[in-house]
Order: C-alpha cells, then sequence, then structure tokens
C-alpha cells in the first residue's frame, strides 16, 4: 500500500552515473520484470494491481504461463522479449512484503537487481500517464519499499499513472479500489504503452524508449526534447 504521498523524482539523473547493461545490440538487459500487486480474486481489478496487469500483458504478447513456485512464494512465467529470456514475476506475498519473493527469484537465477524492472501502481501521475525511471526512492509506496530494504534502489521502474484521490487519508481506500470504466480505459492504454515501452528498451535502450513513452500523445511540435 501506500503512505503519504510524495513528489516524484523525475530529474533524477538519468543512470545515475552507473553503466547501464548492455544487450546484444543495443539495448538495455532485462532479465527480470516484477509486477507489484496483491493476490486474490478480491483485489484483481484494483488500482493497487496495476503491476500485475502489465507482466500480464506480456505473458500475454510472448506466450508465457504465469504458475506458482512455492519456494519463491511467487507466480513465475518465462517469456522470451528480443530473443532474450526474461522472468515475469507476480510476488504473492501482499504488496508489503513483495521484497522477499523478488530477492528469492533474483538469488536463484543469479540475476543482478540492475537487470530487474519493478511496474507498479503510481498516484503521483494521473491516469492515462506512465513514466520509466532507474533508480530512486520508493516515493511512499510499500512494495517499493520493501524491494528497496532487500535489494537497495538500483533496478529500473515502471511508474503506472492511477490517479490520485485529493486527500492522503484517502489514498488506501483509492488504491484498494475499482477505476470508473473512463479511467480504467486510459490505465488499459498505459499498460499497453507501458510493454511496448519495455520492448523498445530491450531492443533500443532505454534512452529511446524513454523518449518514445514520454512523449506519447504529444504533437511533434510541442513535444522538444523530454527530460527524464
Amino acid at each position: 500500500m501506500y503512505d503519504a504521498p510524495c513528489s516524484s523524482n523525475e530529474g533524477r539523473r538519468f543512470l545515475r552515473g552507473r553503466k547501464a547493461w548492455e544487450g546484444p545490440i543495443s539495448g538495455t538487459a532485462l532479465k527480470l520484470i516484477v509486477g507489484l500487486g496483491n493476490p486474490g480474486s478480491e483485489y484483481a481489478r484494483t488500482r493497487h494491481n496495476a503491476g500485475f496487469w502489465l507482466v500480464d500483458e506480456l505473458a500475454r504478447r510472448h506466450g508465457g504461463t504465469f504458475r506458482h513456485e512455492g519456494k519463491h512464494q511467487a507466480e513465475l512465467a518465462r517469456v522470451r522479449i528480443g530473443g532474450e529470456e526474461v522472468w515475469l514475476v507476480k510476488p504473492m506475498t501482499f504488496m508489503n512484503r513483495s521484497g522477499g519473493p523478488v530477492s528469492s527469484v533474483l538469488n536463484f537465477y543469479k540475476i543482478p537487481p540492475a537487470q530487474m524492472l519493478a511496474a507498479h501502481d503510481e498516484i503521483d501521475l494521473p491516469s492515462g500517464t506512465i513514466r520509466l525511471k532507474d533508480g530512486g526512492g520508493a516515493g511512499g509506496h510499500n512494495g517499493l519499499r520493501d524491494l528497496i530494504a532487500a535489494q537497495g534502489e538500483g533496478f529500473w521502474r515502471l511508474r503506472i499513472g492511477v490517479g490520485h484521490p485529493g486527500t492522503r487519508h484517502e489514498v488506501v481506500d483509492f488504491v484498494l479500489t475499482r477505476a470508473g470504466a473512463d479511467e480504467q480505459k486510459l490505465i488499459d492504454e498505459t499498460i499497453l504503452a507501458g510493454a511496448d515501452a519495455i520492448e523498445e528498451m530491450m531492443r533500443s535502450g532505454a534512452q529511446i524508449a524513454m523518449n518514445k513513452l514520454h512523449t506519447r500523445g504529444k504533437p511533434a511540435a510541442a513535444s522538444g526534447k523530454e527530460k527524464v
């Protein structure tokens, strides 16, 4: 869940001074993509499960099937994206304890955190907005906080905007409810755009993926050079 909403860090320096993991051509290598959410049918269509929706979309596109892995306390699917093997992960321990399952998978497959991306709901972005970034703090998101406590800040994030209720005391109830039809349509569109961005990131590199994602829907003459 969330604590009080915090301001985003869009201006954080790209890659924070460390070298990106390079793929076979010019892409950024990802070996694990984790979607943050809560297990159970009662949470399946709530805003807080936007990360689950993202990895579900990648599994659908690339022929992956999620299977429960008890030793990791997670559901895993193995896919190939651009010729590279990638693990898709949905922790089954509820949002606030996401770090344990993810660490278990990272350690088992010997994947460094720098080759991981976490997709999650983001109340500091309006519905219909999505952002890709490298590293940073938890921003009040307890799923991210638990990942950071377990693995540090050095992993990619895909921030899926779900809107904000307006006051901090309403945040928990807000993210654990369903969006209205019009808002859900916007969120669903960002899920598709986020999956596209991950594929572009692995194919062409993070900077190109960011530029395309962050100028999405903007007129060409007005987009300029996006600050990432």
